[in-house]
């Protein structure tokens, strides 16, 4: 490999939403931006979390000189653990971020592993042949921001997630004169977030919501709870500002929205005034009309807060008639399912539910049409690189590219794996590296691959029979009546005649043609005749379990 080629790297992010990771690479340098998780989709059968293939970087521990964190959500930071257990090397990220990192290496008794620096919005830092300027962007949660990388090709500029709001909850804009600066200076390539690229116009400010959130606390009859993401510290804050409006005290439930309140509070990035804060014991001696509760599990997932509320199993909180419930968040793709169960619970247990298709209690923190055109036309950049998305929304947001006058030649749109290569000659997209799904089962990292996805698959959808038959040692012939065992795939007392077909088609399959000279010949034989047999009989394709024991 070439000492003057840059080589850029995406790992997660592009061809998906979620689990965003990115390589830049300079001879023997690497720089790691962002290391995230992805929610797991619905055919993936009992997968806890998706994470990236770092598998590229294991050989090259010694090269990566850092890894820099471009804002706290779990999709940029929630691999961090998982790559720390193979590689050493220091995180960098700004002040909350790195509270929010903290939070996690701690759950994951890795903290102390962990070397900790902090960057600013504004500042700088060097690492190897690369010098970073960080400076600040919007998104839906604060002290988010994106990267502009010196590199000896070039400069390159990675957007993070981003929006333009124009009055952002925290106060902090996003620094457009930074951006136009570096567009003057000569941009090589632009590294844009692509999540939006849908969607036409502007995305509305964050303090649209404030209005929404007054008008349901206004018309709500008693206690209201409000879901969000535990990480989205800015809209934590609305719910807040809007319980002082409305004279009602605020409690939490939900570890990781308890600890990431903690967090921003401690440093100084949610002000809540102690006397507004209560426990949720308090809660109970409170009139309904005082209460606001912010709770975990805006995405569905079974073991939050709202999930167990909606199914009546939380300790503490039982919705009842007159609650109202506020969904601020949009559903991540392939949580739908669990979002629109726990609606349903929720208005079966006499709740109004307040969501995003009804009201406006959420807006996205991610940059539409308008505001990435604005960003592509302040940069102007040589190349362009769509990242943080489906491959619909990259090649949407690479068409846009085109409309604002880059070429098509210069537009490199990729999936994860595609090694983006930079020279003298220019850029182009170079060899595909592995940068699948790396799955997350229980405490097992990788341990579950397609094959065995597919078997949970069959398994969940058609159940699984056992058949057994006891077979003389040496003979091979059948001693007694094979016996069979289904789970999932009949109800016996109404199959019985079915059951009773399968068990003479393991005896003929024993006996046609002579006995067979093996246990596995035997098994094989087993197998093949009640898969024809239940396919023929009902359409089915149940997992079949041959046991064939020698007496």
């Amino acid at each position: 490999m070439s000492d003057q080629i840059l080589r850029i790297i995406p790992l997660g992010g592009l061809g998906e939403i979620g689990k965003n990771m990115m390589i830049v690479e300079w001879g023997n340098h690497i720089v790691v931006i962002d290391v995230g998780v992805m929610f797991p989709q619905n055919d993936m059968w009992g997968i806890d979390l998706v994470i990236p293939d770092f598998g590229y970087l294991l050989d090259k521990r010694d090269w990566v000189e850092g890894i820099i964190i471009t804002h706290g959500h779990e999709d940029h930071t929630g691999g961090l653990p998982y790559l720390l257990r193979e590689i050493q090397a220091p995180i960098f990220a700004t002040r909350l971020t790195l509270g929010l990192i903290e939070v996690k290496l701690r759950e994951y008794g890795m903290l102390s592993r962990a070397e900790l620096h902090r960057i600013n919005a504004g500042g700088t830092l060097s690492l190897g042949p690369f010098q970073f300027e960080f400076f600040a962007i919007n998104h839906s949660i604060p002290d988010g921001v994106g990267l502009a990388i010196n590199t000896p090709q070039g400069l390159v500029v990675h957007s993070g997630d981003f929006k333009i709001d124009y009055t952002p909850v925290d106060g902090q804009p996003a620094d457009l004169g930074k951006l136009a600066e570096l567009g003057n200076r000569g941009v090589l390539v632009l590294l844009a977030d692509s999540t939006n690229s849908e969607s036409p116009g502007f995305t509305p400010s964050e303090r649209v919501i404030d209005q929404a959130f007054d008008q349901a606390f206004e018309e709500a009859p008693g206690r209201i709870i409000v879901t969000t993401f535990a990480s989205l510290i800015s809209r934590i804050q609305q719910v807040v500002n809007a319980a002082q409006r409305h004279s009602r005290k605020v409690a939490v439930t939900g570890r990781s929205m308890e600890e990431n309140i903690g967090i921003a509070r401690e440093l100084g990035y949610l002000d809540i005034p102690s006397d507004l804060l209560v426990s949720l014991s308090e809660v109970e001696k409170l009139h309904p009309r005082q209460v606001v509760i912010i709770a975990t599990g805006s995405q569905g997932e079974p073991s939050a807060a709202l999930a167990r509320m909606a199914r009546g199993q939380h300790h503490q909180i039982e919705i009842v008639p007159g609650d109202t419930v506020i969904i601020s968040s949009h559903p991540i793709p392939g949580n739908e399912e669990l979002i629109n169960d726990t609606i349903n619970r929720l208005f079966q247990r006499g709740a109004n539910v307040i969501y995003d298709r009804i009201a406006p209690v959420h807006v996205s923190g991610h940059a539409s049409q308008e505001e990435q055109k604005l960003l592509i036309s302040l940069v102007r950049p040589r190349y362009f690189v769509p990242i943080h998305g489906e491959l619909r929304h990259l090649k949407l947001h690479a068409r846009l590219a085109q409309q604002m006058g880059i070429p098509p030649e210069r537009t490199l749109v990729v999936e994860n794996g595609y090694v983006l290569e930079f020279d003298e000659r220019g850029g182009r997209i170079g060899e595909r590296i592995p940068g699948g799904y790396v799955f997350v089962d229980g405490a097992g990292v990788g341990d579950v691959g397609p094959a065995v996805l597919r078997d949970r698959e069959i398994l969940g959808q058609d159940g699984v029979v056992v058949a057994v038959a006891k077979v003389d040692t040496w003979t091979h012939r059948l001693r007694e009546r094979p016996e069979i065992r289904t789970r999932g795939f009949v109800y016996v007392r109404e199959s019985e005649d079915l059951l009773a077909g399968a068990l003479e088609e393991i005896e003929q399959a024993l006996q046609k043609g002579g006995p067979p000279d093996t246990r596995k010949a035997a098994e094989s034989r087993i197998r093949e005749a009640l898969q024809r047999y239940f396919y023929q009989e009902i359409r089915r394709r149940p997992m079949i379990f041959p046991i064939v024991v020698e007496v």
